[in-house]
């Protein structure tokens, strides 16, 4: 069988081929074309170098080759459009075959969703919701129940407590300041002490000063 015949199928109705198929046909036209242009590519090399060798020489020849030159370059030029073609047509086959097996796993995702909400019932849903919150409130209540030191006989009006340590306090002063009376009331009375008077001296001594200042005062004149 031909290459171009295992390419795209003989007349007879086939089945079709499948994305993977299709895609792997067009990898194999790439690459006998890319390996076409690379032959006329060396081809076109060497008439250009045929050409330049005759030059002058042989005009005739050089024409020649330049002709065959043309042709080839002409086919490279085809070649490569068909390049581009079979390009854009792969990665159109290449998207469009990612396209159905995503839309494949897609649907069968749908399809599991679907059957698993079909064990649920809205309804059920929402009254199973309303369960878990109404048991969640009385939850914290209990919560809050347990951790109230109320239930424990501790509810004691603080303002009272505050009046009696004020009692106790005031108490407690009086008591001092008694306490600071009865030991003044104890201590023993200090006598006042008179002021000293000056003794009156002995006539002797006072005569016996009076001449000795006499004489000093005769001495001193």
């Amino acid at each position: 069988m031909s290459l171009v015949a295992k390419l795209f199928g003989s007349g007879k109705k086939n089945k079709a081929p499948t994305p993977q198929e299709g895609i792997q046909r067009l990898r194999d036209i790439e690459e006998m074309l890319t390996k076409k242009s690379e032959f006329l590519e060396k081809k076109v090399a060497a008439e250009l170098a045929l050409a330049k060798k005759h030059g002058t020489k042989n005009k005739r020849a050089a024409l020649q080759a330049l002709k065959r030159k043309k042709r080839y370059e002409k086919q490279l030029q085809q070649i490569d459009g068909t390049l581009s073609t079979i390009e854009f047509q792969r990665e159109a086959l290449e998207n469009a075959s990612t396209n159905t097996e995503v839309l494949k796993v897609m649907g069968i995702a749908a399809r599991a969703l679907k059957e698993t909400h079909n064990n649920l019932d809205v309804d059920k849903v929402h009254d199973l919701m309303d369960e878990v919150a109404e048991q969640q409130e009385i939850a914290n209540e209990i919560g809050e129940a347990i951790s109230n030191p109320v239930s424990f006989g501790q509810d004691v009006d603080e303002d009272e407590l505050l009046a009696e340590l004020e009692e106790l306090e005031e108490e407690e002063l009086s008591s001092a300041l008694l306490d600071i009376k009865s030991v003044t009331d104890e201590l023993p009375s200090v006598p006042i002490a008179e002021p000293s008077r000056p003794q009156p001296q002995p006539r002797v001594a006072q005569k016996e000063e009076d001449d000795d200042m006499k004489e000093l005062a005769e001495w001193a004149s």
